[in-house]
């Protein structure tokens, strides 16, 4: 017996088709559940979901011995069952049956209360929203609000047949990648229905909107202040210019060091701090210059392209709300490069991390933010030969030969090491 199973399983239980499996993702739904258990027999019904955290569920088969099968198998077996990378425990439940007994929220009505996941209040406007769930009908009435659960939204519908369409086909799915800020890698839909038969919406705000009244007052402060982010035609927020720019970096082939980031920024301007993050399973950055001009430059010239040729390392950027970042001056993570102390520790050969294989030359002339030709080394080269990131990516200035390299002090490159241009 496997010591996995030793922890998997309670063999004091009474044998059940009803099995109680705990430890699932959190956004875990119901065909997973089923992709997990129906190699051993046919499922008849589920409950997802349940608990405090809502990370347990109850799985039904249709026999006795196919529920036996699978906790049999999974306690034998070497290798844990798992969903999304995450052990899950199985046992026996005390219940013969799944009885799906229907709370408040999910008793059919017009008005649908809607959980927005993995998001901050912001992230999503409601200008998003309307747009994703006027595809099922018209929508008459949004307001948006936080609570413990998170950032929610309760929307009218004309109907409960309406709000039933748009419920069936939403739940559990995520708002399109394009309609999220940038550094929103994915959010989840969690739909129940309302008590609310007819909002009271007082105010066209950027928290509620009444659609079927367009003499409703408008509250200025609400729509035009701080608080509401300017919305593009698309429905996708607009991040107020700053100096510091957040870099979402999709497709990682390769490591993405400071280093790294330094020589490709550092093309456009001077800059000044960097500090690299993990969020949402990705990896971002915070790339700060010293004025917003350079910023600007820097994310328009870079927005979409890639880091490495093949479609390695692809550059998603936005403007974050920091103007001054408060970092470390020298760790793997993070660097500050207006402390004279960071600046010659930078400047250590020995202290400089190996970049990835084929990592390019770039060169920043003082004029013109351009890329130039970058050397030739075996591997995915992150600049290719006419100057630019990526292997289709359009002009970004004038290429200009480098006629006296600026190496770093200390001599000698660590051996297999290309060459760094500062």
């Amino acid at each position: 017996m496997s010591s996995s199973g030793q922890t998997q399983f309670r063999y004091t239980q009474t044998p059940s088709k009803v099995l109680h499996l705990r430890n699932l993702p959190w956004e875990c739904v119901e065909e997973e559940l089923i992709e997990l258990c129906k190699p051993f027999g046919k499922i008849v019904n589920t409950k997802c979901n349940v608990g405090a955290n809502h990370n347990q569920a109850f799985v039904e088969f249709a026999e006795l011995n196919q529920a036996i099968n699978m906790v049999t198998y999974f306690a034998s077996s070497s290798e844990p069952a798992q969903v999304r990378g995450k052990t899950v425990y199985i046992q026996y439940s005390n219940r013969n049956e799944i009885v799906n007994n229907k709370g408040p929220g999910d008793v059919q009505g017009n008005v649908l209360l809607v959980t927005i996941e993995g998001v901050e209040a912001g992230d999503v406007s409601i200008d998003v929203i309307h747009l994703v769930f006027s595809a099922f009908g018209f929508v008459h009435k949004i307001a948006t609000f936080e609570k413990a659960a998170g950032f929610q939204a309760l929307i009218q519908f004309s109907d409960a047949e309406t709000a039933v369409s748009a419920r069936e086909a939403l739940d559990g799915r995520s708002i399109p990648r394009y309609l999220l800020p940038d550094h929103v890698s994915s959010c989840h839909l969690r739909i129940s229905y309302s008590a609310h038969t007819d909002l009271n919406i007082k105010f066209q705000s950027h928290r509620s909107r009444d659609y079927t009244n367009p003499y409703l007052p408008v509250n200025p402060t609400a729509i035009e202040g701080f608080a509401q982010p300017t919305v593009g035609p698309d429905g996708k927020k607009k991040e107020p210019d700053s100096n510091v720019l957040l870099a979402s970096i999709e497709n990682m082939q390769y490591a993405v060091t400071v280093d790294v980031l330094h020589t490709v920024f550092s093309a456009f301007g001077t800059v000044q701090k960097i500090a690299i993050f993990e969020k949402n399973g990705g990896t971002q950055a915070l790339i700060q210059y010293p004025d917003v001009t350079t910023a600007a430059v820097a994310k328009d010239a870079l927005e979409g392209h890639c880091i490495y040729d093949g479609g390695y390392c692809k550059l998603h950027l936005s403007y974050s709300r920091h103007t001054d970042l408060n970092v470390k001056a020298y760790c793997d993570k993070s660097r500050d490069y207006t402390i004279p102390v960071a600046t010659t520790v930078w400047q250590n050969p020995q202290a400089a991390p190996m970049f990835p294989p084929g990592m390019g030359q770039t060169y920043a002339p003082s004029s013109v933010p351009a890329y130039a030709a970058a050397a030739t080394h075996a591997g995915s080269s992150p600049f290719n030969q006419t100057g630019q990131i990526g292997p289709n990516a359009p002009s970004m200035g004038t290429s200009q030969s480098l006629h006296q390299p600026n190496v770093r002090p200390g001599g000698a490159w660590p051996p297999g090491q290309p060459h760094y241009y500062g």
